[in-house]
């Protein structure tokens, strides 16, 4: 064997290992949009913004950014691989063991949820414009993991696709020295022989570090009420805020509110290192009286007004079940009552805990009209994700109102559906209309939205224009970016997009099965179930596994 072809064979062991290290797929999605850099006191220099004068003309587009694609990308950025091979990672080859925790059984009728019905195909020769709050909660997709581990098929009007999309990494680098960065790719669906693609529009948010974030003044409300006792629920609260507790500064004030048949604070604002004083509070919890929420939350707000911090992060956070059997019981009456609360700066984070008496209506609505988050909690392990791993984008505002609006071009979409966000949807001349609430965004957020289009047959050119709008929380400067998609950055088949995209498709059809969508005809949780399983392996990713589980449950 000639010293040729002993180079020629190592090349390719290394070709193989290296492809087999990056899971074979291609490279994750590029920005097709950025927000340009700039000092806007977030530890970035400073950020240009739109000129609300200019003359943007009939289009509405203010600036346009050349579309980076993934070979362009690689070509240019990429350096020669390193001919030193590392030991490779374990790959997952079978799915880790699900164990069940036994349960209370959930009864149906006290369950409280809203359809918002399904979004239909809309022809773009009628309307190319499509315009939606952002939305980051992922309440919906753990309500729905909690029916299928207590072997219950979740209401179909308890679905809400975009929950279930943004329970999962979507993949996106953060762009360095940029607040925001706009993402589109799509590829041809696996599950459909009329030509239709699926979509992906995704923004990403900046992360901060804990050490420079502004100082917190925290007021938990805690539904104490004799709802809380089961299942041990407030066990489980006081469990949870320990983890947030311990991750509180010096500088951090805590207050704690509790409401039972009616309210009362527990807890002064408390420095929080004061640990001690704090979790002697949380442990003397207990359940009692009836439910009034709005008591409870009023007089949160007000707690959290008084210890208001004029350069800091003012949040009140819920915890309960969502009931309510005292005061007003109305989910819209006491949004109402928050709303200048909101509009003045402090924020609320609804967190749910237990079900069987559960009122997700009034925790989603009440997160939507307190310019928050809602997230639920059923395990230690989902108060871990959400008061360590994702503090920052808990606690942390980086966009107020945010909106996008997707401009379809009429030459080259025949129709487009978004698939969810039914109950975020805004008229398309409100885009740019201010005084319209729309979505908070925290630090390190990501947030997507999945399309499905049918293409003008033989069509190529420009998709979409995504632009999205946003206001600072510390200037209220409106922002506004926007990127432009086009049929070359369209993956030439589904197995070949890259896999975060592959796991968003998939999710968002296993949400439209799961309520039950006109759309799915044709496929069934077994096709979901295998493409999740082989994403699951290569992805080498618990989450994923845990999906596959979910849909076997489903079938």
């Amino acid at each position: 064997m000639n010293t040729y072809t002993k180079r020629a064979i190592l090349f390719l062991l290394v070709a193989i290992l290296l492809l087999a290290a990056c899971g074979g797929s291609a490279p994750e999605t590029q920005p097709i949009a950025v927000e340009q850099p700039g000092e806007n006191g977030h530890g970035l220099p400073p950020i240009s913004t739109y000129d609300e004068t200019a003359d943007v003309g009939d289009t509405g587009v203010y600036e346009e950014y050349e579309v980076v694609t993934t070979e362009e990308y690689d070509s240019a950025s990429e350096a020669a691989p390193s001919t030193s091979i590392e030991p490779l990672p374990p790959v997952a080859t079978a799915a880790p063991e699900t164990v069940i925790v036994p349960r209370p059984a959930i009864t149906p009728s006290a369950m409280f949820f809203e359809e918002y019905g399904v979004n239909p195909y809309i022809l773009t020769g009628v309307d190319n414009l499509s315009t939606f709050s952002l939305d980051v909660d992922t309440g919906s997709y753990n309500v729905a993991r909690r029916y299928l581990q207590d072997g219950l098929m979740p209401p179909p009007e308890s679905v809400r696709v975009e929950e279930f999309v943004n329970s999962f990494d979507q993949g996106y680098q953060i762009p360095p020295n940029t607040a925001f960065a706009v993402y589109a790719d799509g590829a041809p669906s696996p599950f459909h022989t009329d030509g239709t693609y699926f979509l992906r529009i995704g923004v990403q948010g900046y992360e901060t570090s804990e050490e420079v974030r502004p100082s917190a003044n925290l007021v938990f409300v805690i539904d104490v009420s004799g709802s809380m006792a089961q299942e041990n629920r407030l066990g489980l609260v006081k469990q949870s805020l320990e983890i947030l507790v311990d991750r509180m500064r010096a500088d951090d004030t805590i207050a704690i509110v509790v409401y039972g048949s009616d309210a009362r604070v527990v807890l002064a604002p408390t420095n929080g290192s004061d640990r001690r004083t704090i979790m002697r509070a949380i442990n003397g919890l207990e359940t009692e009286g009836s439910t009034n929420l709005e008591a409870g939350l009023l007089l949160g707000y007000q707690m959290a007004n008084l210890a208001y911090k004029a350069d800091g992060i003012n949040r009140v956070i819920l915890a309960s079940d969502g009931v309510a059997n005292v005061g007003s019981t109305s989910a819209d009456d006491i949004a109402a009552q928050i709303r200048g609360y909101a509009d003045s700066g402090i924020q609320l984070t609804t967190i749910g805990f237990g079900l069987g008496n559960y009122n997700d209506v009034m925790m989603e609505q009440l997160a939507d009209q307190g310019d928050g988050n809602y997230g639920y909690i059923d395990t230690l392990e989902e108060a871990q994700d959400l008061f360590v791993d994702n503090i920052m984008s808990t606690l942390q505002v980086i966009g107020l109102d945010a909106k996008i609006q997707v401009e379809f071009d009429r030459n080259v979409v025949q129709q487009y559906r978004l698939i969810g966000y039914e109950n975020r949807a805004i008229a398309d001349e409100d885009f740019r209309n201010d005084t319209i609430d729309a979505a908070e965004f925290g630090a390190g957020h990501t947030a997507a939205a999945i399309y499905a289009v049918q293409l003008v047959p033989g069509a190529q050119g420009r998709i979409a224009t995504v632009n999205l709008r946003w206001q600072d929380p510390d200037t209220r400067v409106v922002k506004e970016i926007n990127g432009v998609f086009t049929t070359d950055n369209l993956s030439t088949s589904f197995d070949s997009a890259p896999l975060h995209y592959q796991l968003a498709v998939v999710v968002s059809q296993y949400a439209e099965l799961l309520r039950h969508s006109y759309w799915v005809e044709g496929f069934n949780m077994r096709d979901l179930q295998i493409r999740a399983e082989r994403l699951a392996s290569q992805m080498n990713n618990e989450d994923v596994w845990e999906l596959a589980g979910l849909i076997s449950y489903s079938q």
